[in-house]
């Protein structure tokens, strides 16, 4: 008791001075920041509402931190295992926080870690109101319903006009669908405890209540959850997720690979959570439980769902499939070619996942079993030689991850029903409270054969993979950090376009400089050296691996110039070798400005960028502010411009509307694109809206 009234006392003299640093106003691009970073190692399209959803959601209505399980804490991606243990162990030592501030006494919570919680985490005086009833749920529950409409505004031959002979003569010469992709959705939330909801989709060029989809919306998502209810931990209903260990055995939904934060190398699996975003395969739909029973946690769970295929063979009578080459994962059907691939196969999965945690240690065993109602048979290529192939697979993991002070080890090993093992063990440890290191092994089996797999790899799959990852975060002062590092892998045997065993590395390091809370800077440097297949003509019969080199160079630079302006400058440079080829080079400059004014209604941001590439190899990829729940990570190449201005107005405390213009311009290119969306001229815009309701 007397060390509790110590540490509120210190507390109060130095609350005033505490107040004026954690209200850091950089906070406010955390998110923004959080997902670029994520998404600095991917060339697709990702999906990222699960983590926007989460830290959105928290800063409407911030976590409790008295209340605040260990699952609660990792879904705000900001805070390691080694802190959320030390808060609990703070918590059980000497109560429940009487203040935010009090955080500061918390052992391994620095000003940079409080800095990105505060948004998002809250110290209520009211710690007793934690029973569950049907009055507070119709009071305190949050509600939201979304539409969005998006569409590209020049004509694409896809929606162009064709004479019936000819449509007739190729049925998949045209879209059947118009050219406005719609989204809308519902949510219930009430806290951490209840959710509801559904989703739909419709993508530009699929029908919309004719034709092929009389129903409306070509994809459909729907979920009923609750969490930490007495014993159950989690129940879903619908669409979910399900995520165990470090992605070996299972894994489905979003998983993000290596970032700019060195530290970033370890997966924090949720267990069993409600699926809310539109991607139309890393879901299951069908039901999941979790319960617990001291110190013991056992998940079922089991999915029936359609999944998109590529038919192989089919029965001449029956018309049933019987085989199919691979998975479609692009989720378009605006074609008849697209929609003979559309939910043409019955995939089954029953799994669970039993865990052993105390405070400090968790380990657990993953059990899952898929079966298909045709055959998955791949093509013969060499690289595919000890890929799946079948009717049924299963898998099998086991995980654990231990605290022990500033350290925190974890890691998983699994093994698929043919014999194939891979594993992955790491640490990462904070050295001293300027200086932190990660480290990461892994060996994936060449004929490890797994369908929802997430672990942190250079690859995309936990299979066919050596490699080891070292990396360090420094801060040596208050105003300066520096992360880095280095990824060397081997591929032990063929991979897509690349007909040899080979290997390379990926090497990044990144200085952050924050002189005042008006300004915050970078400068970044990325090498990577992958093997890709020759394409020079030595000899036609020999198609052999080489290496390319890719350099990255960036310079970021936000500012406030007033309360409610900021500005932003990026400049980067990629220069790329591919050995066999002549150096290519790509450069970009951008300026943002970013208007958002405290307690007013608009506010915008807008972009301006110039860039130039020799081609799409040296292609620089750049992070769009957007409306809520939608995101865009376009690709710069060839020589143009590009601009957006994104505008959101709030009509009412409940109503909110987005506005969203952007352009890409191009000075070498007489038109934009390929194929169905190919437009004639050098200009591809697209304009969004998008409305939310709030109740």
């Amino acid at each position: 008791m007397k060390s509790k009234i110590y540490i509120f006392l210190l507390l109060i003299g130095i609350q005033v001075s505490a107040q004026q640093q954690l209200t850091d106003p950089k906070t406010d691009n955390f998110i923004e920041r959080k997902i670029e970073t994520i998404a600095e190692n991917s060339s697709e399209d990702i999906d990222f509402t699960t983590v926007f959803e989460a830290l959105n959601y928290y800063r409407e209505r911030p976590l409790e931190l008295n209340i605040a399980t260990a699952e609660d804490l990792q879904q705000l991606y900001i805070v390691s295992d080694f802190q959320i243990a030390a808060l609990i162990t703070y918590r059980e030592k000497y109560g429940k926080l009487l203040s935010i501030y009090e955080l500061q006494a918390v052992p391994g919570f620095d000003l940079q870690t409080i800095y990105q919680l505060l948004p998002f985490v809250k110290v209520s005086r009211d710690l007793n109101r934690l029973n569950i009833s049907f009055r507070d749920i119709l009071k305190y529950a949050n509600q939201e319903v979304v539409f969005r409409s998006a569409q590209v505004l020049q004509e694409q031959v896809g929606y162009s006009e064709i004479d019936s002979a000819s449509l007739a003569e190729n049925p998949n010469a045209r879209y059947l669908g118009s050219p406005q992709r719609l989204f809308a959705r519902y949510r219930f939330k009430y806290g951490t405890f209840i959710s509801a909801g559904i989703t739909a989709e419709k993508d530009a060029g699929e029908e919309f209540f004719r034709g092929s989809q009389k129903q409306g919306f070509d994809f459909y998502s729907a979920h009923f959850a609750l969490k930490n209810i007495g014993r159950l931990k989690a129940l879903t209903i619908g669409d979910f997720q399900a995520q165990f260990g470090q992605g070996l055995a299972f894994w489905t939904g979003f998983g993000f690979g290596k970032t700019a934060d060195a530290m970033n190398v370890k997966r924090s699996a949720i267990g069993l959570k409600p699926y809310t975003s539109i991607n139309e395969n890393l879901f299951l739909r069908g039901a999941g439980a979790t319960w617990a029973f001291g110190s013991l946690e056992v998940t079922a769970f089991g999915s029936m769902k359609k999944v998109n295929t590529n038919a192989s063979a089919i029965d001449s009578l029956s018309q049933d499939i019987q085989a199919f080459s691979n998975f479609n994962l692009s989720g378009f059907h605006r074609t008849p070619n697209e929609l003979l691939d559309k939910a043409n196969i019955n995939e089954q999965v029953v799994g669970g996942h039993l865990a052993w945690k105390k405070r400090n240690l968790n380990i657990g065993f993953t059990f899952a079993d898929f079966q298909y109602s045709a055959a998955l048979t791949r093509s013969g290529a060499p690289y595919n030689a000890f890929e799946f192939n079948g009717i049924r697979n299963q898998n099998v993991g086991f995980d654990f991850n231990w605290v022990f002070r500033n350290i925190n080890l974890f890691g998983e090993v699994a093994r698929s029903q043919n014999g194939g093992v891979s594993a992955t063990a790491g640490l990462i440890a904070s050295l001293d409270p300027k200086l932190s290191f990660s480290l990461l092994h892994r060996r994936f089996g060449r004929d490890y054969q797994a369908i929802y797999t997430a672990a942190i790899a250079e690859g995309s799959r936990a299979i066919n993979e050596y490699g080891t990852y070292m990396g360090v975060n420094i801060r040596p002062s208050r105003t300066v950090s520096i992360s880095a590092y280095y990824d060397f892998w081997t591929y032990p045997w063929l991979r897509y376009l690349v007909d040899a065993p080979s290997n390379g590395y990926d090497a990044l390091a990144q200085i952050n400089y924050t002189p005042s809370k008006s300004m915050d800077m970078y400068f970044r440097y990325r090498e990577r050296i992958r093997a890709r297949n020759t394409t020079a003509d030595f000899d036609e019969l020999i198609d052999y691996p080489l290496e390319q080199l890719q350099q990255n160079f960036r310079y970021d630079i936000i500012y406030k110039i007033s309360p409610s302006f900021k500005l932003r400058n990026r400049i980067e440079y990629v220069r790329f070798n591919a050995i066999d080829r002549k150096i290519e080079e790509g450069f970009a400059v951008m300026q943002d400005v970013i208007y958002k004014p405290m307690m007013k209604p608009l506010s915008f941001s807008f972009r301006y960028a110039l860039f130039r590439t020799d081609g799409f190899n040296p292609r620089i990829y750049a992070y769009e502010n957007d409306m809520l729940y939608s995101f865009s990570i376009p690709a710069y190449f060839n020589k143009g411009s590009r601009m957006y201005l994104n505008v959101e107005y709030s009509l009412s405390r409940s109503i909110d509307l987005w506005f969203r213009y952007a352009q890409f311009f191009y000075t070498d290119l007489d038109q934009t694109g390929s194929g169905l969306t190919e437009v004639g001229g050098p200009v591809r815009s697209d304009f969004r809206i998008q409305m939310r309701i709030k109740f």
